[in-house]
């Protein structure tokens, strides 16, 4: 054959300026695509041999890429099945590309749109080139080996050439753009990371030594790619020290893997893979970008967001299918029905391999848990298909490290955690050394008490209490002990208004300053035996503040402050005592003041009741002004009330000592306050 020259047939302008112009940002893909066309060609000749239709020698059917830096060439080179003239014609210079201008201008930000829907994988060499030539011989006997060359441009030669062996090589020819292509470095991780499990072997270079002081080439080749990774084997075929070693090869600085699944399915679609449970030890570990996506063991991308459920996200391992294209898009994905099941099917696959693990080994499943459990609470929030398979083998942990379904626990607890209006109660601590005064109290009484230490047990919690029936969550710290399962009515505070008053005002001056946090003196009769003061935290707050730390739009919940409860328990001797020798030492001078307020209080009332159907304007400005004064005088006598009590509580030692006992219970007393505790304490003894 003479050289031929003609014009690529496209049916918009120039391609080419499409390719450089749309394609550039993910341009380094053209090697996968030159990689992965000569694997096919290969197998096309394993196919063919197979079945009788190729009866010459297979030799080594090795892919081979190579750099040249000072020519500025890389070749990609294989022993496959070639081209003929012909084929060049049909597949290479005749492009179907009808309708392209819209569909570029619709996906021009995603190269791997356009690649695989017109099938321009070989020409995606071009974003790289300013050169590239096809050098083939077909298996085909007697077919002569033809060079197509192209610069760029719709123009196009082609000739025959002396090519001794079968395959293609494609030559590329850098441009002054992209030079880093040319770097052995920069190609050996491209390779590494599109091809590394191709399934014909992948060649760059030589394997190296040490010699002399220094590494060089040896006669061995380097092969780049594992051809039969795990994923490709029969589960029968592998053993446990197998899927850990292929785990270590995908992620070399992880710790062990908890547990593996192993996917394979082939109808209604194709699907194999293998998922592994990580162990997560910090919240910087968790990354959801771990999954690789193949086809045909060729890469595609690690963000998989559409196929695999949110929740698995944090899993890590390999999917790969033949059903999802090798070039997709993100709304190729958001709209294919394949991917749904794909998506449906690991949910479900994931489900059954841990009921499996819990009902064939409990034992290893208790001792993962804590490890697993983000997992699976993550799953359980998020997806209500696969709460309903999790339910089953979901495990609560108490504070002495047992372990229950969510069955056995309801049955453990509802003797003794049912209260009056037949909720169960389900009481949790969250800090195990924080919250032990707590925990022991709760423990002392019969109760049971969970562990949510857990990064999503907050949320967990709210959504359990949706789920379970007639059940409440509360956290150990939340109330007194008897409140915490209310089986009758409280019994009554035999407090006077005045009294509450007293009480309030001694007690509340007395709270040092607390960063971020508000305190509310309350009463309860709860017994000669139970602690005279006890600090709780107000739980639907506190939850609402552990999750706006998590979730966006609830951030002004983060920025109020605590609520705390300061509850005096009137019962208790000490408590008297304080009230007793309060009254004692101050209701001489407090009580004309009380008087006094009273008085002007019932001058309020009489007025506002004999003004109560009069609009603002009707009634006279010196009537309010009158009103006014008497309402700055009773709030002057309140004042004067409170700093009488005040006063008398800072020389208390009773008093101030029972308030830092309360906050040293709750690790709350710091700094120069634990340091007068410490003192009066010292001169108490």
């Amino acid at each position: 054959m003479t050289m031929q020259k003609g014009t690529i047939g496209v049916t918009t302008d120039n391609i080419f300026p499409v390719i450089k112009k749309f394609l550039y940002s993910d341009h380094e893909i053209f090697l996968r695509e030159l990689v992965s066309n000569a694997v096919d060609a290969t197998q096309k000749l394993k196919t063919l041999a197979s079945v009788g239709d190729f009866k010459g020698e297979l030799g080594d059917l090795k892919v081979s890429v190579a750099v040249d830096k000072n020519a500025g060439t890389l070749t990609v080179s294989d022993h496959g099945i070639g081209m003929t003239a012909e084929e060049i014609e049909k597949y290479i210079n005749q492009i179907a590309f009808s309708g392209a201008e819209e569909f570029l201008e619709k996906y021009k930000n995603d190269a791997n749109a356009i690649i695989g829907h017109f099938g321009l994988g070989f020409y995606s060499s071009f974003m790289v080139s300013k050169k590239v030539e096809i050098r083939t011989r077909s298996y085909q006997e007697g077919a002569p080996a033809v060079m197509w060359s192209c610069d760029g441009s719709p123009e196009y030669t082609m000739e025959n050439i002396d090519k001794p062996e079968r395959g293609t090589d494609i030559v590329l020819y850098i441009d002054d753009e992209n030079k880093n292509f040319l770097e052995s470095g920069e190609i050996e991780t491209l390779l590494k990371k599109y091809c590394r499990f191709l399934p014909i072997p992948v060649v760059f270079g030589k394997e190296q030594e040490w010699k002399d002081g220094k590494y060089v080439d040896t006669d061995k080749d380097k092969v780049i790619n594992d051809t039969t990774p795990a994923w490709t084997k029969k589960p029968a075929d592998l053993t446990d020290e197998d899927y850990r070693k292929f785990y270590h090869e995908l992620y070399p600085t992880m710790d062990e893997p908890l547990f593996w699944i192993h996917l394979n399915v082939d109808y209604p679609f194709k699907l194999t893979g293998i998922l592994y449970f990580p162990k997560i030890r910090t919240n910087f570990d968790i990354n959801k970008n771990r999954i690789q996506l193949y086809c045909n063991q060729v890469f595609v991308t690690d963000s998989v967001e559409n196929i695999v459920p949110d929740f698995l996200m944090l899993l890590q391992g390999v999917i790969d299918s033949p059903d999802i294209p090798l070039n997709v898009s993100r709304s190729y994905l958001q709209s294919d029905a394949n991917v749904k099941k794909i998506s449906t099917y690991i949910t479900k696959k994931v489900a059954d391999r841990l009921q499996e693990i819990f009902n064939n080994d409990r034992k290893q499943f208790e001792e993962k848990w804590d490890d697993i459990k983000l997992f699976i609470e993550y799953g359980m929030l998020s997806d209500d298909k696969f709460y309903e398979k999790a339910q089953k083998f979901a495990l609560f942990k108490d504070t002495d490290n047992k372990y229950y379904t969510f069955d056995e626990y309801k049955t453990l607890i509802e003797a003794e955690q049912t209260d009056k209006d037949k909720m169960l109660i389900y009481i949790y601590a969250t800090d195990k050394v924080a919250q032990y005064n707590y925990i022991e109290a709760a423990k002392n009484k019969g109760y049971s008490v969970l562990m949510m230490d857990g990064q999503l047990d907050v949320h967990f919690i709210g959504m359990l209490e949706q789920k379970l029936e007639k059940c409440r969550f509360v956290r150990v710290d939340s109330d007194i002990v008897e409140n915490l399962v209310r089986k009758e009515d409280k019994p009554e505070v035999t407090l006077t208004p005045a009294q509450r008053d007293m009480m309030t005002t001694l007690f509340k001056s007395q709270i040092p300053a607390v960063e971020k946090a508000e305190f509310m003196v309350m009463f309860e009769a709860i017994g000669t035996t139970a602690q005279p003061i006890v600090i709780t935290q107000n739980e639907f707050m506190r939850r609402m503040k552990d999750m706006s730390a998590m979730q966006p739009g609830m951030s002004f919940y983060g920025e109020m402050p605590d609520s705390y409860n300061l509850i005096v328990n009137t019962q208790h001797p000490l408590s008297q005592r304080v009230l007793n020798e309060a009254e004692a030492a101050c209701n001489a001078e407090i009580n004309p003041l009380r008087e006094q307020i009273d008085a002007l209080n019932k001058e309020i009332s009489e007025w506002q009741e004999s003004h109560k159907d009069k609009k603002s304007d009707e009634i006279p400005a010196d009537e309010k002004d009158a009103l006014k004064a008497k309402e700055d005088e009773v709030a002057a006598l309140r004042r004067q009330e409170n700093e009488l009590l005040s006063n008398y509580a800072a020389d208390n030692k009773l008093i101030r000592q029972l308030v830092d006992l309360a906050l040293l219970s709750n690790n709350m007393l710091k700094g120069e306050a634990l340091s007068r505790f410490v003192k009066r304490s010292v001169e108490l003894l």
